[in-house]
């Protein structure tokens, strides 16, 4: 033992020992992400697991190169002699597992929009992968001489950039919004409708719902608003490093988003419970469609942009990404 060769040890990377050739149908399967298959031709075949491709590519390689979860998940629960064999598995190029997982396709494996979410279903991926993997996978260099956390650098400097420019135009696009309720709700928290009392300085309609309902919505809006402008300038003046696209900006994103939508909302019920006071009890009913007008395009804005907050909460929370079961490339 104390005179074998360091790389004869059992934990070092494998070449499969398995048929190969060309795709068996357990590869086919893995690659397309047709987990169904996988389960049955392990269920009746336990030894396809073992098979790899021209480029010694088993099932669970293609299965995280085409960012395939569900069947990685499915190989995951092999027992575990099983497994540790064909996780040590590398390809021709001396790639194992993470490195696969640390490398970006010319496709859009992913069901999200924006650069910014598709790096962070990257990193989601990338950390899912090396979590369930032995850690010393991570120190391991293929045929470049690269370890998975350095290829997954190179790999996605060019998600990174533009993903940096999709967030920076983003948040400047809401931070003019952010600013304008700002400005406006700043204004109406400080103007008290109807005046004070003289020598009192006590506000002539203290005792009106509608007054209270201005005062309290005037100064939530204020709130939010400046709330919102700040975490969007601070997603303009991030630095873009890789890993804050897993969780950090997503999150400014979606709590500036969120903040935003609150300050929408107060400061359409400050505008109508305001302007109550300015009309006559007569022309109230005549006012109802009109306050529904003034909503409308403000609730148009916030409608067209729910898809895109709804993404970024699934991206956020989701911890395995959601995969696109399109037709996948070697």
């Amino acid at each position: 033992m104390l005179g074998r060769d360091h790389s004869n040890i059992e934990d070092d990377n494998v070449r499969s020992k398995g048929r190969k050739g060309p795709e068996t149908p357990i590869l086919i399967a893995a690659r397309n992400g047709i987990s169904e298959i996988v389960e049955k031709l392990l269920e009746h075949f336990p030894i396809a697991i073992h098979d790899v491709n021209e480029k010694n590519k088993n099932a669970m390689l293609l299965a995280v190169q085409n960012r395939q979860p569900h069947v990685f998940q499915i190989l995951l629960k092999k027992n575990i002699l099983v497994k540790d064999s064909v996780l040590r598995v590398v390809d021709e190029s001396n790639n194992n597992v993470a490195h696969l997982a640390a490398k970006r396709g010319n496709y859009r494996p992913w069901q999200i929009a924006g650069e910014a979410l598709q790096m962070q279903y990257e990193i989601k991926w990338f950390e899912f992968v090396t979590e369930s993997i032995p850690s010393n996978f991570l120190t391991r260099r293929n045929e470049a001489k690269m370890t998975p956390e350095e290829l997954f650098v190179k790999n996605h400097k060019d998600l990174v950039q533009d993903g940096g420019k999709w967030l920076h135009k983003t948040s400047e696009s809401y931070s003019v919004v952010a600013g304008l309720i700002a400005t406006v709700a700043f204004a109406t928290s400080t103007a008290v409708p109807g005046g004070i009392r003289d020598n009192i300085g006590i506000p002539t309609f203290e005792n009106k719902t509608p007054f209270h309902l201005f005062a309290i919505s005037s100064l939530i809006a204020l709130c939010f608003s400046v709330t919102a402008l700040v975490t969007f300038l601070s997603i303009s003046t991030s630095r873009n490093k890789e890993r804050d696209f897993g969780k950090d900006l997503p999150m400014k994103l979606l709590i500036g988003l969120t903040s935003l939508f609150f300050a929408i909302a107060a400061m359409l019920i400050s505008f109508c419970s305001g302007h109550l006071f300015v009309i006559d009890d007569k022309l109230k009913y005549v006012a109802y469609p009109v306050h529904a007008a003034t909503y409308l395009p403000v609730t148009l804005f916030a409608v067209m942009q729910f898809p895109l907050y709804f993404d970024i909460i699934e991206s956020t929370f989701r911890k395995v990404p959601r995969r696109s079961y399109k037709a996948s490339v070697l």
